[in-house]
């Protein structure tokens, strides 16, 4: 048994107070308990972080991007430890959680950019001996709320670019696998990350509010369900807090006549069921048009058939569980109901379990045809590896389904056409498209958010984060002591 302490002023902080269960979702077995903040803990970490922030906002962009190039070193060099915590308590497996730290490791490597990333605008003579400019200031501390599916990627694509701008960080993830945040702050210390910039603390809803109402706190950056993410962007905003909102996703794959099928079909089973179906950009819809949809149904029954269901750490094991067993009940709910509403197996893997590991939160990769854009499983987002398929006549028909979805994280299209290709690409009511790709989250020098209720607030991580993490300033400077006098009049310049 294992306990997860805080993280508060560069070292682990134990408390006496609430605890929760961790568990391996591969077994339902506890493997630790994780400490609970009360007011006093979050009172304790925006105390220290207040401390830090002066001297760090005060430390030059050179030298805070010295500290994350340690940093992303570090994170390199203990890729397996972090990977191995996250399929602990996650569920996925190996080779998906590696995946997981390689891409924190992008945003990370983003941020070291910061001595070119951070620079404002200047104009000459904007008036007579008048020159005007801008510069960009951090908001000081700043919190993260992370959800269960990325405990390290989202993490760090918050955290890199909101240091590297010289703020600092509380961060509160998940409480089913927070572990591998307090190892991401040692390793940041060990980079030489002053203490107190960055602080870590566990809890549930009350924890986030206490830190969302802080009058110390100044921005609060989200990722999870939708009527959360919508809570908090309200809560936040009437605290006067700067607040960026993340919420779910119901994302569409159009597969049009032309396409390949079995490239199609080895990207919809790959996108749908990778990690269980617990990725926001996970591919939970097929948009199957025309003729395409009995071949692609064909190639889509042999690939979810052949999926290896194990514990994350098995040999061999290609999908490991869900989280939770409340997830595992809510999703074979949400099929049992699908095909009782008049949707078609195709493959109902969904409370198929695994030997050995029967306390385990398994639900197998199930595929449904059929299904009516009226239905329940269409409307919600699953969070699970079920893939719906919808048949349309053409491409507008499967465009209009995007559109008044109320998700628009991320939509894809599979063709050979390059004028369909275009169509989409311009009209998908998605923040982000893939072509020929089925999971289309751009790479970090480029921004993740989407559109509609996926999102509250008008900025994205990694790239787009740098105007969430600072706040401009615009300065009128004239060095001209020959001019004298009142003037009372408006002059131009």
């Amino acid at each position: 048994m294992t306990l997860t302490p805080h993280w508060i002023g560069g070292r682990r902080y134990e408390t006496a107070g609430d605890r929760l269960p961790v568990l391996d979702p591969a077994t339902g077995q506890t493997l630790g308990e994780v400490l609970q903040a009360d007011a006093e803990v979050v009172k304790q970490a925006v105390t220290s972080a207040v401390a830090a922030f002066p001297a760090w906002r005060n430390t030059t962009p050179a030298r805070r991007a010295q500290v994350l190039y340690a940093f992303r070193n570090l994170l390199r060099e203990h890729t397996d430890e972090l990977a191995a915590l996250v399929t602990a308590e996650h569920g996925k497996t190996l080779a998906d959680a590696r995946g997981e730290v390689a891409r924190g490791i992008e945003a990370v490597e983003l941020a070291c950019g910061v001595p070119g990333l951070l620079k404002g605008e200047f104009s000459e003579q904007t008036g007579t001996n008048i020159d005007t400019y801008s510069i960009l200031q951090p908001l000081g501390v700043c919190v993260g709320i992370t959800p269960f599916n990325f405990p390290v990627m989202i993490p760090l694509m918050k955290i890199a670019v909101a240091v590297a701008a010289g703020n600092s960080f509380i961060l509160k993830p998940s409480e089913q696998d927070p572990g591998v945040s307090v190892r991401l702050a040692e390793l940041a210390k060990e980079a030489g990350l002053p203490d107190g910039v960055l602080s870590v603390v566990h809890g549930r809803q009350e924890t986030a509010e206490a830190l969302i109402d802080h009058p110390d706190t100044a921005a609060v950056s989200f990722v999870g369900s939708t009527p959360v993410a919508h809570s908090i962007y309200k809560r936040g905003a009437q605290a006067g807090k700067r607040v960026q909102a993340l919420g779910g996703a119901k994302n569409h794959l159009v597969v049009m006549p032309d396409a390949k099928i079995e490239a199609a079909a080895d990207a919809l089973a790959s996108a749908a069921f990778g990690s269980a179906g617990q990725r926001c950009m996970a591919i939970t819809t097929a948009v199957v048009v025309g003729e395409a949809a009995e071949p692609l149904l064909d190639a889509l029954k042999v690939r979810a058939e052949a999926v290896v269901m194990g514990a994350g750490a098995a040999d061999g094991s290609e999908m490991g569980p869900l989280v939770s067993a409340a997830a595992q009940e809510r999703v074979r709910g949400l099929v049992a109901r699908a095909i009782e509403a008049g949707a078609r197996p195709v493959v109902d893997r969904s409370t198929e379990s695994v030997a050995g590991s029967e306390g385990g939160f398994f639900v197998g990769p199930t595929l449904l045809d059929n299904v009516a854009s009226t239905s329940e499983i269409y409307l919600k987002e699953v969070f699970g590896p079920v893939l719906i398929v919808l048949r349309v006549d053409t491409l507008d028909e499967a465009l209009e389904l995007i559109r008044t979805n109320e998700y628009g994280n991320g939509a894809a299209i599979f063709t050979r056409s390059g004028a369909a290709a275009r169509q989409f690409q311009r009209e998908a009511a998605a923040g982000m498209v893939g072509v020929n790709v089925p999971i289309p989250v751009p790479v970090a020098p480029y921004s993740v958010a989407g559109w509609k209720n996926s999102i509250f607030g008008d900025t994205g991580l990694n790239n787009g984060a740098w105007r969430f993490y600072t706040q401009p300033k615009y300065v009128t400077s004239r060095w001209d002591e020959a001019v004298a006098g009142v003037d009372l009049g408006f002059r131009p310049n």
